[in-house]
């Protein structure tokens, strides 16, 4: 990695450029079509993301911060000390330095799939905290992470996954996710996981549609990744952004639209489009504060606490293996 420490070591756990090929011309063949949200993150994706997280109609991202400011000493005083940490999604890290700060961990592990940006936040928390150790994992976390148990040794787990990103799942999805983490975390195994809130609808479409249309080019930026990492011929002009928010399924859906009929080429495929079809590129599930925790205890954990910003646009829960 960039940083000389030899605290810091790096582990790619992705699996090779083909997967992505063939996901990619899974999800395009399927009646809805639709691409894995985890395509977002190339370098151009990580930067419109970060823009997006500053925008003023976004308020997630400021909105957890303010909550992690607020309660991270008590927070860690729940997880308690010495532990390793795993966190999933790792971003540029400004709310994991205040977690660290209080919780000092025994080693920790943070995960993602875009490397450049794991690079970047490693290198940043090893400035802010020379003397911690950590195994940075380069992994797709949508499927099973291979923890290098060797390097954890017998400290105490806690997953920590900031940011809303469980609601790119479905509920179903999500149960089985966090039950999978059941068995990595172990007996006395915790989790700290961001959740947003459901609430006005006007709120979740501005957070969305914002006005400067950063969200739009994020989700079209997918498309200019795929034309140059797989040689697809996308037009990128013939898409347009479309959120809305499904209140029946409590959760905002992002999709490309096709303005026209049209055909695109991805590897040896053809893809037929009709005008107004779409490709349904992320949702993001919002829950009430009870159905997170009715979620949580049926993948196998028992709530401790749940801290909440004072309009209840936001929710970060405490958990623990059953």
């Amino acid at each position: 990695m960039g940083n000389s420490s030899a605290r810091i070591t790096f582990h790619d756990l992705l699996a090779p450029q083909a997967g992505m090929l063939e996901e990619i011309l899974a999800g395009l063949a399927k009646p809805q079509k639709e691409i894995p949200p985890k395509y977002f993150y190339d370098a151009r994706g990580c930067e419109l993301f970060a823009a997006i997280c500053g925008l003023p109609e976004y308020y997630p991202t400021r909105t957890e911060l303010a909550i992690m400011r607020a309660h991270a000493r008590a927070m860690a005083d729940r997880l308690g000390p010495a532990c390793a940490l795993i966190e999933i999604g790792c971003g540029n890290s400004e709310k994991t330095r205040l977690l660290l700060d209080q919780l000092q961990p025994q080693v920790f592990v943070p995960v993602d799939i875009a490397r450049e940006q794991l690079e970047a936040s490693c290198n940043a928390l090893a400035a802010l905290f020379p003397g911690m150790t950590m195994v940075a994992l380069q992994a797709d976390f949508a499927r099973e992470v291979a923890l290098p148990d060797a390097r954890l040794g017998q400290a105490r787990r806690v997953l920590y996954f900031p940011g809303s990103t469980i609601g790119n799942f479905t509920p179903d999805e999500a149960r089985a996710f966090m039950a999978r983490w059941v068995a990595l975390l172990g007996a006395g195994g915790a989790a700290l996981i961001g959740v947003d809130l459901k609430k006005d609808p006007a709120v979740l479409d501005a957070a969305y549609n914002d006005a400067q249309g950063v969200t739009a080019e994020f989700n079209l930026n997918l498309l200019a990744r795929f034309n140059r990492e797989l040689g697809a011929n996308f037009d990128l002009a013939a898409f347009r952004h479309a959120a809305f928010y499904s209140a029946g399924l409590g959760r905002i859906e992002m999709h490309l639209v096709s303005l026209r009929a049209q055909q695109v080429t991805i590897g040896d495929r053809v893809f037929a489009f009709r005008e107004g079809e779409t490709i349904h590129t992320e949702n993001s599930c919002k829950y009430a504060v009870e159905e997170f925790a009715a979620l949580a205890a049926a993948a196998g954990y028992e709530a401790l606490e749940c801290w909440t910003d004072p309009e209840r646009l936001f929710a970060v829960h405490c958990l623990r293996v059953a």
